[in-house]
């Protein structure tokens, strides 16, 4: 299977099935001298591991991060790391009843119809345990931009069509893990969370919307035509399984505004070139302007619901239906958070390290 690695100098490439002996990440393109130690991973990971609250599946699995290589005394020898994480509570009878029928909204039939064969235990390599390893590499990241002053926050700005109050980047950072939806909003977390739990009563589940942002970007990082900055950030959400749409800046508003209104009016400021609004999204031409990117992802609903759906025995090859059993988070924004935030930040790594403005160099005299 091909599509598996992603970057071009700071490369992950991700292994592993939902309901295998464990998933995992190698991480290539980490300078050496950097110091990384397991806890600073784990943390991330605790921040999308199952079994929270009840906005997540129940399945309890611990996370635990294994450093199998690349770092030798708590420092990036500049070699390969590779990271593993075993799956602990996996229960794969709840799917032995549905391994002939694909669940509407999964990936189930388009990967038989291109393997002729599937993992159909969870998913397999489908499911969003697959983001395991995206988080652990993404905490690399992370550290790294931290030595340039970057920040990167998601947060959940809709649920289930209840939408949060516009805030500032130091608010949603302090709000952010008050509530179990991520929603900086508090009064909005609120009616979030009730609104996820009617949904679960009626055996059904709901969408969202997530913004993440990254503050600190200095302006120059990208590639123009085909490598832009915005083009690769949008792949990266997208690549997140349940994203459906991305949308930089004022996004799909900008098809309802006039020129004057759009354009992002430049000016000085404290003698650095500065732009009064952002609609642009903090890019522009696929580099980067110097103000906060900030990008908007459509995720959908929890396919596994249950609700009974119409589907197909592919074995007797007659219509059927299907009520999906299982542990199944009733929504997704909630734990796509550091999903987000570690895709954003894996891309800019790539972008700065292309760039030049990453290097074993630029560290040391950070």
């Amino acid at each position: 299977m091909s599509g598996s690695t992603f970057g071009k100098i700071f490369r992950i490439t991700t292994w592993g099935e939902s309901h295998g002996r464990g998933v995992g990440v190698v991480v290539d393109g980490v300078p050496a001298g950097f110091p990384i130690v397991p806890d600073e991973i784990q943390k991330e990971l605790n921040r999308r591991k199952p079994g929270q609250s009840r906005m997540s599946t129940s399945r309890a699995e611990k996370d635990s991060v294994e450093i199998l290589s690349g770092i030798f005394n708590g420092i990036t020898t500049g070699t390969p790391i590779s990271m593993l994480v075993w799956n602990q509570d996996a229960d794969s009878s709840s799917y032995e009843y549905m391994k002939n029928t694909p669940r509407p909204g999964h990936a189930d039939y388009p990967y038989q119809a291109k393997y002729g064969i599937r993992d159909y235990r969870g998913g397999g390599r489908s499911s969003a345990r697959e983001t395991v390893s995206r988080v652990a590499a993404g905490a690399i990241a992370k550290k790294l931009l931290l030595r340039y002053d970057i920040e990167i926050v998601a947060h959940v700005i809709e649920l289930g069509g209840i939408r949060a109050k516009a805030m500032d980047f130091d608010e949603i950072v302090e709000n952010l893990e008050k509530t179990p939806v991520r929603c900086a909003d508090i009064d909005a977390a609120d009616r979030m969370q009730a609104a996820v739990d009617s949904a679960r009563k009626e055996g059904d589940s709901i969408g969202g919307v997530v913004e993440v942002i990254a503050r600190g970007v200095p302006p120059g990082i990208g590639e123009p035509v085909f490598d832009k900055l915005d083009a690769d950030i949008a792949k990266a959400m997208m690549s997140i399984g349940a994203v459906k749409g991305v949308e930089f800046g004022a996004g799909f508003e900008c098809s309802r505004m006039k020129g004057s209104q759009m354009n992002d009016a430049i000016s000085l400021r404290d003698e650095n070139v500065f732009m009064e609004t952002n609609n642009a999204g903090g890019i522009i031409g696929g580099i980067s302007t110097g103000m906060p990117i900030t990008c908007k992802m459509a995720v959908k609903p929890t396919p596994s619901i249950s609700k009974e759906q119409k589907t197909v025995d592919m074995e007797s090859m007659k219509n059927t239906g299907i009520s999906i059993k299982g542990r199944h988070d009733p929504t997704i924004p909630p734990r796509l958070v550091p999903v987000a935030e570690s895709m954003m930040a894996l891309v800019l790594v790539d972008h700065m390290m292309q760039n030049g403005s990453i290097s074993s160099v630029s560290l040391l005299k950070k």
